[in-house]
């Protein structure tokens, strides 16, 4: 596991501490890695937003995925 120094703001710093003193994290590192995990779950979210946005316009393939692929350079 590595370690990560990041600046913090005031209003970071305190915020941080106020989610160990209230119990919601067990220290420093854990609220960070709880972020990072919330982080993670909204960008997959946005991915099947954003999927089923194209979709709903008519982005999307149908057919035989081998002759799709085929189509496309590379």
């Amino acid at each position: 596991m590595s370690t990560l120094s990041v600046p913090l703001s005031p209003t970071q710093e305190e915020f941080i501490k106020n989610m160990v003193k209230s119990g919601a994290a067990a220290n420093k590192a854990d609220v960070v890695r709880k972020a990072l995990k919330l982080l993670a779950e909204e960008e997959a979210v946005m991915t099947v937003l954003k999927a089923e946005e194209e979709f709903r316009q008519g982005k999307y393939f149908t057919g035989d995925l081998e002759k799709i692929i085929r189509k496309f350079p590379g």
